[in-house]
């Protein structure tokens, strides 16, 4: 327990059991206990005014690294379909794993009700294990319920490295298991490596790096977590040298997925988790899916966006029937979410939406680095704008200069006479 209740002080005033959140306080007479729902978020010692409740020192020393191994993945599931992240990071995870040790394995981590036969899909996708974490209450994703079992299964089976998508779900389960593990969490990452020796001689040489966690004689190879800082304007790389499991969130498109082994083979893990209805303090009434405008645009094979260029909202009316035309979702830049044009799930960039499409079409889009960042790694960049010296042109496969109230238009009219011709020819066949 990384919280405890000093008896001799405790007045059994109840102050603790106003403040905790997560109702882990019971009162045993004029006692106050610590129960299991406890994630040691400091409430308690603050509200305590008689000093009577304070951190363990259970978890002060140093732990041994070497009782943990193998990478872990979370990999995220919505009703019965993984997520692509989990699939990029199955691949990624793999990789890791093979520059750590040749024994060192990369194991997925399914969470749900009815997911075992996901196991396979994963095993395809370069997993060398699975654990599957099965329970009627993990039907629907609960921050409470998923963020014990999980907890649970870290401490028994003990991850060096546990990895999630950085998807609504994975920024929110993260940091909460983080929180009760008493480790660290390095979110949002872009990049993901393992430290070397070379790091170390490297750290070492360089005056501004903190190296007092840096042994020249070790040979852990921890995970360098690298991410965007100060608005995107430097990239901040992240080492996680005196906790375990060593956590990061990862966000989509910016991983590759392994080649698809159909029929590969892998261990999996059953795992009966402990878990009852009073674990769990929200409860899921109903499932209502938003009526507004939904977008994918982590799993879109092409995308429109849009950006100042457009000149105002409207432009985006183009845009969408753009999109519809050749089959892609719309995207946009961030001038135009800043300037309420569209609404930020549109957002593709450093600061928004890391994507990989097949094509990327980019009308009125300057290039500003942020939005490069999100989006260069597209298979085929299309660029379209009026200032033939835009940073976009740099990156893009094709560039047009023009208008591109004049160009869309034509790319549209263009596609539809294409497809009048495949049809035809289609029928003559």
């Amino acid at each position: 327990m990384a919280i405890i209740v000093i008896k001799e002080k405790c007045v059994g005033c109840k102050l603790c059991v106003k403040a905790c959140p997560f109702d882990a306080i019971d009162m045993d007479g004029r006692l106050a206990v610590i129960n299991e729902k406890c994630t040691a978020c400091n409430q308690c010692i603050a509200a305590c005014k008689f000093n009577a409740i304070e951190k363990s020192g259970e978890e002060a020393g140093p732990i041994d690294l070497s009782a943990y191994r193998n990478v872990w993945v979370y990999a995220e599931q919505r009703a019965g379909k993984l997520m692509n992240v989990a699939l990029e990071l199955i691949g990624e995870g793999r990789r890791l794993a093979r520059e750590i040790s040749d024994d060192t394995k990369v194991y997925a981590v399914l969470v749900g009700e009815g997911v075992g036969a996901l196991a396979q899909e994963c095993f395809e996708f370069g997993a060398d294990g699975a654990y599957v974490i099965d329970a009627p209450l993990l039907k629907n994703f609960t921050t409470d319920g998923y963020t014990k079992v999980l907890y649970d299964a870290v401490k028994e089976y003990r991850p060096e490295i546990v990895l999630f998508g950085a998807t609504h779900i994975g920024r929110d389960l993260a940091p909460r298991v983080a929180a009760r593990l008493n480790t660290g969490l390095t979110a949002d990452c872009t990049r993901l490596d393992v430290k070397t020796s070379s790091y170390i001689e490297y750290a070492r040489n360089n005056t501004t790096l903190d190296t007092s966690d840096l042994d020249p004689n070790s040979d852990d190879k921890g995970l360098k977590q690298t991410r965007p800082a100060f608005g995107g304007n430097l990239m901040a790389t992240i080492v996680c040298p005196r906790t375990r499991p060593q956590m990061a969130t990862v966000r989509p498109g910016v991983m590759s997925k392994r080649e698809r082994a159909v029929g590969a083979k892998g261990e999996r893990i059953d795992v009966s988790p402990k878990l009852s209805e009073g674990d769990i303090r929200t409860r899921i009434v109903d499932i209502v899916k938003s009526a507004k405008e939904l977008v994918s645009l982590t799993d879109a094979d092409i995308i429109c966006s849009g950006g100042r260029g457009l000149g105002d909202p409207s432009g985006f009316d183009l845009i969408r029937r753009f999109a519809e035309k050749v089959g892609g979702v719309v995207g946009s830049s961030r001038a135009a979410v800043d300037a309420g044009w569209i609404a930020q799930s549109h957002q593709v960039g450093q600061t928004g939406t890391t994507v990989k499409p097949k094509i990327y079409f980019a009308c009125g889009i300057s290039g500003a680095i942020q939005h490069l960042a999100g989006m260069q790694t597209s298979d085929i960049i299309v660029a379209i704008n009026k200032d033939p010296d835009a940073p976009i042109f740099e990156v893009a496969d094709y560039g047009i200069v023009g208008d591109l109230y004049k160009v869309v238009p034509q790319i549209i009219d263009e596609w539809d006479r294409a497809e009048e011709l495949y049809d035809a020819t289609l029928r003559q066949a």
